[in-house]
């Protein structure tokens, strides 16, 4: 063995150990630091160290376990620098203790062992490979137990059992040196509950699917245990989920979960994924009963298995004694927030709103479809797919925020594309879609209308909407009647007044009026809006029914897989995958859903030729019918491309694109992937291209064709519409109708005018703009960025570089009741 690394080798190449010693060494020193050695490489035309990339390095100290020495060491590495350059370096710098990093030991691991899932009755084998400057010997070890007769660098179990399962270790000794290998897991995996038919023989490659999760039914008390399982190496990683929402610590083959609740009931899958792929398990249902208890007489208490053994076979004498439980055949929710409007104030809130109710209900065990900015015929096709979704003895619920009012009674949510100044006939009635509710049967209707209520001076229409009398509706009206709805001003992005309060409160186990209730209590409190908006509940609701009421399908399990089915329609995820370019390269293309229309891809270099100094992936040649911006597409952080609200469940170091107005999608999607790449034998920088192609279908809602014209008319059918906008007068509101809530500091003179059914309510940023009904005036949503800084004069606002918008905290509302004491109603 030499006394010193190959000088030709990349130092992109050098071993993990290696690089951490000497990011430790360099990261610690102040005088003969990663600064310096910048300096140093930075006076060599060769690498091209820039202030620019220093300033980098540097912003690295702002992270988790940052290191600047790192990224340092990155650039030049995919500058083609070489172990024998920095050596150089180093050595001009006088660390001598870098140095010595590269230098070799007297012993080192070249191959470690790696975890690996395999079923049982397999052959294991477990691989770990020392150099020294004399032999070296190995000794493997279970836990902390020596393996007997395993004295070779490969450990072999053949075959396989349950037994084996666990942690192994090797050591290796040379001479008077030794070290140990990494821990490597084995996973094995009970022959019995894999697929029938299936063996697999191969541990490379793609990993397998072999164990799946199978459906549950439990009483609240008992212990629910779902298994699945993949065989692959390395081990696979495992992620479980409920309702579509990830299960905090629940990183393991099997799911347990001690003394279940009624609350944990739903729709179960896990996500298993590898080294750069990733797959799902089936979904399957846990219903969760509630225990029942009987009591016989004081002291004699039997629960419901019971109950046939004393009544001999009947259990007719219980069933006046036994609480009635109410329950729902399935849930199910269409949750719509208009905010990029085409001839109105745009808005913000409701983007934030429908997130935060859909992960909200989702653990209520609600089938959940978030949309985003619909036109009038898309959102007439969702209102009807939701419509199939409905069957007798469903909670169905509609949550709406965007432009609204109300005339006659009746309530009016307005589409992104409607005229200025809109009427009915451009808009959707909320009665005319409880009419078809009530023809389907459903258990329980709820409307949460986020949306003002002014009377529409340009709408005389009086639409013909007979209602059945049903003890089932409920109204959550964000404000009253002749009144508007308000969302607050702050340094990123926050929750509209009602779903500020309503978030706290739709967990809890109460009838839906109840919390409501409360809610309304809670809003009543704050006095940002005091005196200016109340909610207000209207209810003909005249059972217990709660939103946390267990789901128990019912008769028509038929029925409700085909509705299923339809649901998951909106919801396919196309599958990660992995492309291979002629050049070596490999990328890894991912994909997340943020709303059911709004999807995210993500690229990421899983392997780089050796010889190549510079790899770039980006995705372009997307359909016009989506809403892309290219200036905000492949961007290096989430928040870069107006992925806000998800970015914190991503992976990191990839290059982000958001595809919003998936409805709009008419054929399948398929775009470019595009590769670029320099190699150190260049003569030139310029670079060379490879492409490929890329045909992911119709992700999400794309599948449901949203964008066609109104196939039914169903909700349009059921009201009368005497006028159509050739037929009204059109005229812009007059000043006799504006009038705005202002903030009354001394920067408050210039305030914007609104139309005649908005308010503005500016709390807590004298320079930014709240708009009524949810509205907010900006150029375009996607350019909305906010930064906040800490400065010695609290926060403020800084051009730069973009962090992830932060939601209203107690620090804010805090600086936002300076505020409230000057504000005021001034007509105009």
């Amino acid at each position: 063995m030499s006394d010193s690394l190959d000088r030709s080798t990349k130092i992109n190449l050098l071993k993990e150990p290696v690089v951490k010693r000497l990011c430790e060494v360099l990261d610690k020193s102040s005088t003969k630091g990663w600064r310096k050695l910048g300096e140093i490489v930075g006076s060599d035309r060769r690498f091209k160290v820039s202030s620019d990339d220093m300033e980098m390095c540097s912003l690295k100290v702002l992270e988790l376990e940052g290191s600047p020495s790192l990224m340092l060491l990155r650039l030049m590495g995919e500058r083609g620098c070489t172990t024998g350059h920095l050596m150089d370096y180093l050595q001009t710098l006088g660390n001598s203790e870098a140095l010595q990093c590269l230098k070799p030991p007297a012993l080192q691991i070249l191959i470690q062992p790696q975890s690996v899932a395999i079923i049982c009755g397999h052959n294991l084998r477990l691989s770990c490979h020392g150099v020294g400057k004399s032999p070296v010997q190995y000794q493997w070890f279970k836990s902390k137990e020596e393996v007997p007769n395993s004295f070779s660098p490969d450990l072999v179990i053949s075959p396989v059992q349950l037994k084996d399962a666990g942690f192994y270790i090797c050591r290796v000794n040379c001479g008077d040196a030794f070290e140990f290998s990494q821990w490597a897991q084995v996973d094995v995996l009970n022959a019995d509950m894999c697929y029938a038919g299936q063996s697999y023989h191969s541990l490379d490659g793609r990993l397998k699917l072999v164990i799946q999760p199978q459906s549950q039914q439990l009483h609240v008390g008992e212990d629910l245990l779902l298994e699945c399982g993949a065989v692959g190496r390395p081990i696979p990683r495992y992620q479980w989920h409920r309702n579509g929402v990830p299960i905090p610590n629940a990183t393991k083959r099997k799911l347990t979960i001690a003394h279940v609740m009624q609350e944990q009931q739903g729709r179960y899958r896990c996500e298993i994924s590898g080294t750069s792929e990733r797959m799902w398990t089936n979904e399957v249902d846990v219903v969760i009963a509630p225990r029942i208890s009987v009591q016989i007489t004081g002291a004699m208490e039997c629960s419901e298995d019971d109950i046939y053994a004393i009544g001999g076979g009947s259990n007719e004498f219980f069933l006046n004694n036994i609480p009635e439980q109410l329950y729902a055949t399935d849930k199910v929710a269409l949750l719509i927030g208009n905010l990029s409007y085409q001839n109105h104030p745009q808005l913000k809130a409701p983007m934030v709103d429908v997130y935060d109710l859909t992960n909200l209900l989702r653990q209520l065990n609600f089938k959940v479809v978030s949309l985003l900015d619909l036109t009038e015929s898309e959102m007439r096709n969702a209102v009807d797919e939701f419509l199939l979704l409905l069957h007798k003895g469903v909670y169905g619920l509609l949550y709406y925020a965007g432009h609204g009012y109300e005339n006659y009674g009746n309530s009016f949510m307005v589409p992104v594309d409607a005229p200025n100044p809109y009427r009915s006939a451009n808009c959707l009635c909320v009665q005319s879609i409880l009419k078809l509710m009530q023809e389907k049967e459903t258990d329980l209707n709820v409307f949460l209308l986020d949306m003002c209520r002014k009377r529409n001076i340009h709408d005389d229409s009086t639409p013909n909407i007979v209602l059945r009398v049903t003890a089932n509706i409920v109204f959550g009206y964000a404000t009253c009647q002749d009144a508007e709805a308000f969302e607050l001003s702050s340094t990123g992005f926050t929750n509209g007044v009602f779903v500020k309060f309503l978030k706290k409160r739709l967990l809890d186990d109460e009838k839906i009026t109840v919390v409501l209730d409360r809610v309304a209590e809670d809003m009543g409190q704050f006095d940002a809006t005091k005196g200016k908006q109340a909610l207000e509940i209207r209810s003909s609701l005249s059972e217990r029914r709660a939103l946390t009421d267990p789901i128990l399908p019912g008769d028509s399990a038929d029925l409700a897989q085909a509705h299923s089915r339809q649901w998951a329609k909106a919801h396919e995820l196309p599958e990660s995958m992995c492309l291979n370019f002629d050049c070596g390269a490999q990328i890894k293309l991912g994909f997340a859903a943020e709303f059911s229309n709004v999807l995210v891809i993500y690229t990421h270099i899983v392997k780089k030729p050796t010889d190549m100094s510079f790899c770039q992936a980006h995705v372009t040649d997307f359909s016009q019918d989506l809403d892309v911006d290219p200036k905000l597409m492949n961007r290096e952080t989430p928040e870069e491309t107006g992925i806000y609200l998800l970015s914190s469940s991503l992976p990191q170091h990839c290059l982000y694109t958001r595809l919003s107005s998936l409805q709009k999608l008419r054929e399948e999607l398929v775009f470019t992937v595009c590769l670029q790449g320099t190699f150190t034998a260049m003569d030139d920088d310029h670079p060379i291209h490879w492409t490929k192609s890329v045909n992911i279908g119709k992700p999400l809602i794309a599948r449901l064709d949203l964008h066609r014209a109104m196939r039914r008319n169903s909700c349009l059918q059921t009201c009368l519409m005497p006028h159509s906008p050739s037929h009204s007068p059109c005229h812009s509101p007059g000043p006799e109708h504006r009038h705005h809530l202002y903030h009354g500091s001394h920067q408050a003179q210039d305030y914007n005018r609104l139309f005649p059914q908005h308010r503005y309510l500016d709390i807590g940023d004298p320079q930014g703009a709240v708009g009524g009904c949810g509205d907010f005036y900006c150029d375009n949503l996607s350019q909305c960025r906010y930064e906040p800084t800490y400065s010695s004069g609290g926060l403020s606002s800084s051009p730069g570089r973009l962090s992830i918008p932060i939601e209203t905290t107690d620090d804010i509302e805090e600086l936002q009741t300076v505020f409230i004491n000057s504000l005021q109603l001034q007509p105009q």
